[in-house]
């Protein structure tokens, strides 16, 4: 099968699970499924222990959701996105809604995360080839207190030299909304607010630009 039309097989399959799933933004729970991520070369999708491209969170509390009405049908199979509250790299609060009507790269990670790591020199590339109100890339860092820190994200990102917009996620407010149990973890965000589609992992160049070609206008 062409790489291209499995893609988005594999684009349309993540969404129905996430639209299935509820209020759609807990797709990164134990309902998710790596056949769904969104992956150009997924052929055969190994589990993330055997590729190491990701890594597991422990501290993250269960969330807890409302779901849908059993027999509702949802229209709209792109989930909206749940606001959720983080820190800049001054303390001052951020908000996902503050960036309301621009397209959103919604990026979860940690310094001490070697997937993390590997996948950030694409993200700053294209990052860089976009002004800020036509696509922002949000790297979020997902801070712990022991494994990860305010100044242990600062010192990577200085050192790195990486000019992409990073936030962190003291209070765990945007890991809990989003469920987020591995990273690094993706989403691809539209200028309306609904998640397009969402990565599970570390990704590639390639597919980064795929997500950015679905939620561009």
């Amino acid at each position: 099968m062409d790489k291209k039309v499995k893609t988005f097989i594999l684009i349309g399959l993540f969404i129905l699970s996430i639209a299935a799933a509820g209020l759609g933004y807990n797709y990164l729970t134990e309902r998710y499924k790596p056949e769904n991520r969104l992956k150009p070369n997924a052929e055969e999708t190994p589990s993330p222990e055997a590729t190491g491209t990701e890594e597991p969170l422990e501290s993250i509390p269960p969330e807890s959701t409302n779901s849908q009405e059993e027999g509702e049908e949802s229209e709209d199979l792109s989930p909206e996105a749940p606001d959720f509250t983080v820190f800049n790299a001054d303390g001052n609060e951020v908000r996902l809604s503050d960036y309301e009507g621009t397209p959103v790269i919604l990026n979860f990670w940690a310094s001490w995360c070697s997937p993390c790591k590997s996948e950030m020199p694409h993200f700053n590339k294209v990052s860089e080839e976009y002004k800020r109100d036509e696509l922002i890339f949000l790297m979020v860092d997902l801070v712990d207190g022991k494994r990860e820190t305010v100044e242990s994200g600062k010192r990577y990102i200085k050192e790195s030299g990486y000019t992409f917009t990073v936030l962190y996620d003291t209070n765990q407010d945007a890991a809990i909304t989003y469920g987020i149990r591995s990273i690094p973890s993706t989403l691809f965000i539209n200028k309306d607010g609904y998640v397009e589609a969402g990565v599970e992992g570390m990704i590639d160049e390639e597919t980064l630009r795929l997500g950015i070609d679905m939620i561009l206008p």
